[in-house]
């Protein structure tokens, strides 16, 4: 199992991350874990198709996790032109509403559908891709995740939990993927809380949200509902896991010298291997040996 990491950022604009979005290859499959702004060029970047993704997975439905979400299913439904079978979508309820306002009759895109379902040029090109009239529209299949639930196929399965992320606001998961090759973890966004930890339990890798430096973002008497490098740091070890993939930054985060900062203290607390991620870094999900320096 290969992790490439799409989206590395947060809901901050910055030129050198996208927003989350994970890519799993597992064999000949390909598995999708978010999908926020720019996730979806870099997922292109890695060589493949929207017509290739036939599963995806949403932590929780903020738009810098989910931006990119209509422009997969749109690109994978125009490219595909009805010979592949409809997008599996595991999300939050409401990504249901989400898909019906964009895609649905009289939606967001409705002028682009009505042309291209309806235009006699347009239904030429889907016929010239292989389509057959009438032309149908996108149509994700989305199932409501929720705690404790789990979804399966022959080469994996994916655990969910419920997380700490503004609590009463958003609908927040992590996910938890076990296939023969090992076991990965993500996050989502979430402050600490048994369940998180509860789900990395022995994991290989975890992906975490290191949204800033502890102790700079918030008022430390409150609950904290996003993690810093040193929350990260704990999660990971009082999880056990083997490998943290620290990942959602902020512009403070690149800041000169805050890297190696971050990393010696939580080095500190977790003494296993330790990845500050960058978009399009692929990861195997054991450690691969340290090619010689040339």
């Amino acid at each position: 199992m290969d992790i490439t990491l799409l989206g590395t950022g947060s809901p901050v604009p910055m030129q050198n991350r996208a927003s989350s979005g994970y890519l799993i290859e597992i064999g000949d499959e390909i598995l999708v874990f978010d999908h926020g702004g720019g996730a979806h060029h870099n997922f292109l970047r890695t060589g493949y198709k929207a017509t290739d993704l036939n599963t995806i997975f949403f932590s929780h439905l903020h738009t810098d996790h989910c931006l990119d979400y209509a422009r997969l299913v749109h690109s994978r439904w125009d490219q595909g032109a009805g010979q592949i079978p409809d997008l599996q979508v595991y999300a939050p309820a409401y990504m249901q509403r989400m898909t019906d306002l964009l895609f649905g009759e009289e939606g967001v895109f409705h002028p682009d559908l009505n042309g291209r379902l309806n235009s006699v040029g347009s239904q030429q090109v889907y016929l010239n891709r292989g389509g057959t009239l009438p032309r149908k529209r996108p149509s994700p299949v989305v199932t409501p995740i929720h705690d404790r639930m789990e979804v399966e196929s022959d080469r994996w399965k994916v655990s969910i939990r419920e997380v700490y992320h503004q609590p009463g606001y958003i609908e927040p998961y992590a996910l938890r993927l076990e296939t023969d090759s090992g076991v990965l973890v993500y996050s989502g966004d979430t402050g600490p809380c048994d369940s998180i930890v509860e789900i990395a339990q022995d994991a290989d890798m975890l992906i975490h949200m290191c949204y800033f430096i502890s102790g700079s973002f918030v008022d430390e008497s409150k609950e904290l509902t996003s993690s810093g490098h040193l929350e990260a740091a704990r999660t990971a070890a009082a999880a056990n896991v083997k490998t943290l993939v620290a990942t959602h930054f902020t512009p403070q985060m690149d800041a000169p010298g805050v890297k190696e900062r971050c990393l010696a203290e939580m080095a500190e607390i977790f003494k296993g291997r330790i990845i500050w991620g960058e978009d399009m870094m692929k990861i195997g999900i054991s450690p691969g040996a340290i090619p010689h320096a040339g």
